[in-house]
């Protein structure tokens, strides 16, 4: 859907969806770090389920152009982190792909059991989504989330999680990808190839079958 604007059940469901997995995915982020000890996140306010405190306008709009985006990042400091700092930033950036995952799981809930068809439905009134097809959306886009956020360039948490991870040796390449990952990232969104599509949307569709069992 890169830069047609979708019809109304659509930008509804994309709305709604964006509200909740956005919120949702910062808030796993802001309640993991806090559990590992650092109160970072809660004196910033991040440990609330209101929108305003972790949405970002630009990853917003991304979210509704392309179907993924990005949220206000949650800050954490590294050495507050029981864990350690790499391991436990680690566990702090994948909290919020977890999350996505979770969403989509319960979503694909009344799929698996056979109560509903994936985009099903008539829109209602011609305005509203109907339950499968926002189910639909709200399912796609949680396992579109966690794929995206997954990609290991700065700053999306799939860097964080690698540096975790990765050996030391690694660490002056991933600097590297950190420092320009928001460059590349907006690169990889607006080069006519779609490699950023492509990254996205073959696994995005493998896991999406197998949430739905098909």
């Amino acid at each position: 859907m890169l830069f047609n604007f979708p019809d109304s059940p659509t930008l509804i469901s994309y709305a709604v969806t964006l509200v909740v997995a956005l919120s949702l995915h910062e808030l796993a982020h802001a309640l993991t770090a806090d559990w590992l000890g650092d109160s970072t996140p809660r004196r910033m306010g991040r440990l609330t389920l209101n929108p305003l405190a972790h949405l970002d306008p630009l990853g917003a709009l991304m979210f509704v152009l392309v179907g993924f985006g990005w949220a206000k990042p949650v800050l954490a400091n590294p050495y507050n982190l029981r864990n350690g700092p790499r391991l436990g930033m680690a566990m702090v950036a994948v909290a919020g792909p977890l999350m996505n995952l979770l969403l989509a799981a319960l979503a694909a809930v009344p799929f698996r059991l056979g109560l509903i068809e994936p985009f099903g439905g008539d829109a209602l009134f011609g305005v509203f989504p109907s339950f499968e097809y926002f189910l639909s959306i709200f399912l796609f886009s949680n396992v579109a989330l966690m794929v995206f956020n997954l990609l290991p360039i700065g700053p999306l948490d799939g860097l964080k999680v690698l540096r975790g991870l990765a050996p030391r040796d690694w660490d002056q390449a991933l600097e590297l990808l950190e420092r320009w990952g928001m460059f590349i990232l907006l690169a990889l969104v607006f080069l006519p190839v779609g490699i950023l599509g492509l990254l996205v949307t073959g696994p995005t569709s493998f896991i999406v079958r197998l949430l739905l069992g098909r």
